[in-house]
């Protein structure tokens, strides 16, 4: 029976997963998989590894069967795959077989290029599943998985999501799952701090966000408590100079409409709205008391001082008093 070899088809004769983020490429498997089984719930699965892919093995697994079952057949790491069997894998891909799914994973990198190449010019589904390096794209990322549960999440509370779990995407993908499953109604950021105050980057960023609030002893109580949790000095100092930065920027910019600022300073509209509540009472050499601040404790804690601790203590401190400079 033919097939439709459309992109968003996921029973096409041959789907190739590219890219280095490993819940997306098993995300990709798996939309085979399901679509596999709905169409026959007895569909063969056989998933291997490229070292288990021999010369002559996908054509023993492609062959034509008595009873015309259906089958998907998973190769991991298929950049890997051996001269000879990639090979075999460019002549199947010429002629896929009925009723087979093949699926290929695939770096994407320079190593076995030859056999991506191939897989595109013979028309394959291509399933993009990149590293998501950037906190932009997590946050991205965060969003469509509310999305994709038919939930609503403010901006704020995506954030702070990605502010709290950090890099790992299973992680913040079971987070996303956890609070629609907990939760009615709208999901805002009260509701993700409740979840999950105490991780290191949330700490970080509550110990700033005190801080350039100029709540000094909020600020200080929330460093102890990072500190006391594990959280590396160097992630403070870090959260300390983006929330002085974000200051300096805004106050320094023209006047004008959230989204016109985000486009400008390169922060989201949520930010903007954040920071302007924050700057109320800083002034220009405020920011400069901060930002010297910070970088006297960022020295601190990377060797140049005895007491990373009292470093720390210091910097909040004195960013908590200039974010109070205009309030004298």
């Amino acid at each position: 029976m033919a097939r439709n070899s459309a992109q968003d088809n996921p029973l096409a004769p041959v789907t190739i997963a590219v890219g280095q983020e490993d819940l997306l490429l098993d995300r990709a498997v798996r939309e085979v998989v399901v679509a596999a089984r709905a169409a026959d719930a007895d569909t063969d699965v056989r998933d291997l590894t490229s070292d288990q892919l021999q010369p002559g093995t996908l054509a023993e697994l492609t062959s034509p069967s008595l009873f015309a079952e259906r089958k998907v057949v998973v190769v991991r790491n298929a950049h890997d795959l051996s001269a000879d069997t990639i090979k075999d894998v460019k002549a199947y891909l010429g002629a896929p077989a009925e009723e087979i799914t093949l699926v290929l994973l695939h770096a994407g990198a320079a190593k076995g290029k030859g056999l991506l190449d191939a897989a595109r010019k013979a028309g394959a589904r291509e399933v993009a599943c990149p590293k998501m390096t950037k906190p932009a794209d997590r946050l991205a990322f965060v969003k469509s998985e509310f999305r994709a549960l038919g939930r609503s999440a403010t901006p704020e509370a995506c954030q702070a999501l990605v502010d709290s779990i950090g890099s790992d995407l299973r992680e913040l993908a079971s987070a996303v799952t956890q609070l629609v499953s907990d939760i009615k109604g709208t999901i805002d950021e009260a509701v993700v701090g409740r979840y999950y105050t105490g991780r290191a980057e949330a700490s970080s960023f509550t110990v700033a966000d005190r801080a350039v609030e100029g709540r000094a002893a909020e600020a200080l109580e929330a460093l102890r408590w990072s500190l006391s949790t594990g959280v590396a000095p160097v992630m403070i100092t870090s959260a300390l100079a983006q929330g002085v930065r974000a200051i300096g920027k805004l106050s320094s910019a023209r006047g004008g409409r959230p989204a016109d600022l985000a486009r400008e300073l390169g922060m989201p509209p949520w930010k903007i709205d954040r920071v302007r509540q924050q700057m109320r009472g800083w002034t220009p050499d405020g920011v400069s008391v901060a930002l010297r601040a910070v970088a006297e404790a960022d020295a601190g804690v990377k060797g140049g001082g005895d007491d990373p601790e009292y470093a720390l203590e210091k910097a909040v401190v004195a960013i908590a008093r200039a974010a109070r400079a205009r309030r004298g």
